[in-house]
């Protein structure tokens, strides 16, 4: 049986070694993203606009399609369509729900065309009703309407099937002045040709970032043009690109990685060959949408080429860059590192330690300030906010705990902890056991965090800014201190170990993944090697 005991000279060198790469590798990724990337300007001719873009109204607090009674004002579409207005000659919207019904008349006012979108589901009669009064402001708006679009990828939702949506199709040709489409998915076009028979053009969404295998960014847009000269081929209908573009932050899907320097290319770079081509297209989208983080993760809210604040996220001329500026994460680095030096005062200890424990603090404050940046991007309501930012805190005063980490302070076992804490005794535990409860809590946070991600991984991001810290503090150290581990927190280290590792095998190049690795694996390493000497 080995008896535990606080970290020596050795465990605060290996800290101070894995801190300094830390900081390394992260101070390499900041200054990368301080650097201006060259790229392909989009000088369109003099008067010209990009030809459509997605737009939905639903930028500010709160707003949601998925409100019922939510009414979006006559004032915001106005003040979003004449921002719009100056970057683009159409607008393709879902739905006339909620307000958009009034798109066509302010398009109308602003100089701007409409694909005007007819919401389809599960619900026949709603369906109905819908398309009824898409029919009427087609009708009603037929110099700005350039077509209707009767439902959008009903059939990669398995909402209709192929026969009722040409059922559909067929009522609205027969009503209506404007041209009828239907839009989906290119492969789901593929599998129903014989929808082409209904429509008057073909309307297909071709997303790299979102296909079953990722393209990277250097291949996007040479893949859209394989992908319409496929389809194409399969027609002979007119072919328009209902939507197309690129996230600018959001969790990397293997070789696709979201960022503003990989959206501005993909912008660029595709309106170039599509002007050049003379492709029908329609970018999504216009303005960033908060809300779609409900349905699609954090990349879901930041397809836009606009802000929610309207204001444009890159230009369409010269270098784009990623950060700004370095000052914030410099600044938190530096704090973290006096915070954890000051807290170590009249503690005993080796240089190593001491140094041990500036770099780590310095990684804890660089970590709190991208964390927080990653919050502000990610986390949608009230209680991830509470539940996240909680685990955030907690693992970011394991770096303060460690300045005050004794010889006399070996940490317990978080079940002896936990129970000595349910007997009422908390206000008598001892140092070794509050540093008990908080690692087995990190532990087990951790580990339900890496069988989530692992198996539900498309929407999900790697938290690694949340276990960054503790992997440094309790996993470094851990693994060269004899010191004993509960059932649960072996399991713990088990479940995060093996579903960390598996997350990785499915995309080993993904260099988010590959962090998400390294830190997992390093917080469960002092439990494997529990498990493996059968420590008590």
């Amino acid at each position: 049986m080995h008896s535990p005991s606080p970290p020596n000279d050795r465990n605060w060198f290996s800290l101070l070694v894995a801190s300094l790469a830390v900081l390394l590798v992260l101070g390499i990724l900041l200054v990368q993203q301080t650097r201006p990337v060259p790229m392909h300007d989009l000088k369109l001719a003099d008067g010209e606009r990009l030809k459509c873009v997605s737009y939905a109204p639903y930028r500010l607090p709160g707003q949601t399609p998925f409100d019922e009674k939510l009414m979006i004002s006559r004032e915001q579409i106005a003040a979003d369509l004449a921002a719009l207005a100056k970057i683009t000659e159409c607008v393709r919207i879902y739905s006339v729900d909620q307000g958009l019904d009034q798109v066509p008349a302010v398009a109308r006012e602003v100089g701007l065309k409409v694909l005007l979108g007819a919401w389809v589901n599960a619900d026949a009669r709603r369906n109905m009703k819908q398309l009824d009064h898409a029919i009427g402001l087609a009708n009603e708006y037929a110099d700005v309407v350039r077509v209707l679009i009767v439902g959008n990828e009903v059939l990669l939702r398995r909402e209709r099937t192929e026969a009722e949506m040409r059922e559909l199709i067929d009522y609205a040709r027969a009503r209506v002045k404007v041209p009828v489409t239907y839009a989906d998915v290119w492969e789901f076009w593929l599998k129903h040709p014989k929808l082409a028979e209904s429509v008057d053009w073909v309307t297909v969404h071709i997303l790299p970032f979102w296909e079953d295998h990722p393209v990277a960014i250097d291949r996007a847009v040479a893949h859209v043009a394989e992908v319409f000269d496929e389809v194409g081929g399969h027609f002979d209908k007119p072919l328009m690109i209902g939507e197309t573009g690129w996230p600018s932050a959001g969790r990397q899907r293997q070789d696709s990685e979201p960022s503003q320097v990989n959206q501005a290319r993909y912008i660029r770079e595709f309106v170039h060959i599509a002007h050049e081509k003379g492709w029908n297209y329609n970018l999504i989208e216009a303005i960033d949408q908060p809300w779609k983080r409900r349905l699609e993760g954090t990349v879901g809210g930041y397809w836009g080429m606009l802000g929610t604040d309207l204001a444009p996220k890159f230009p369409l001329a010269g270098p784009v860059t990623e950060r700004s500026g370095v000052a914030s994460p410099l600044a938190g680095a530096a704090l973290g590192a006096v915070l954890c030096l000051l807290l170590a005062l009249g503690t005993h200890g080796s240089p190593a330690r001491r140094a041990a424990l500036g770099m780590t603090g310095a990684v804890a404050g660089l970590a709190a300030v991208l964390g927080w940046e990653h919050a502000q991007l990610a986390w949608r309501d009230p209680f991830e906010w509470w539940l996240l930012g909680s685990i955030g805190a907690l693992g970011l005063t394991s770096a303060l705990a460690a300045s005050r980490w004794s010889a006399a302070t070996p940490i317990s076992p978080a079940s002896e902890a936990w129970a000595a804490a349910r007997a009422g005794r908390l206000s008598g535990l001892t140092a070794g056991q509050w540093l008990g409860l908080l690692r087995g809590f990190l532990l087990f946070a951790a580990a339900v965090a890496a069988l989530l991600l692992f198996a539900d991984p498309r929407y999900r991001d790697f938290p690694v800014f949340l276990y960054l810290v503790p992997a440094l503090v309790f996993g470094v150290t851990g693994w060269w201190t004899a010191t004993r581990f509960g059932v649960d927190e072996k399991v713990c280290g088990l479940v995060t170990a093996v579903c960390v590792v598996g997350r990785w095998l499915s995309e080993p190049l993904n260099p988010q993944a590959i962090a998400w690795l390294a830190t997992g694996l390093i917080l469960a390493a002092p439990c494997l090697r529990a498990v493996a000497r059968k420590d008590q």
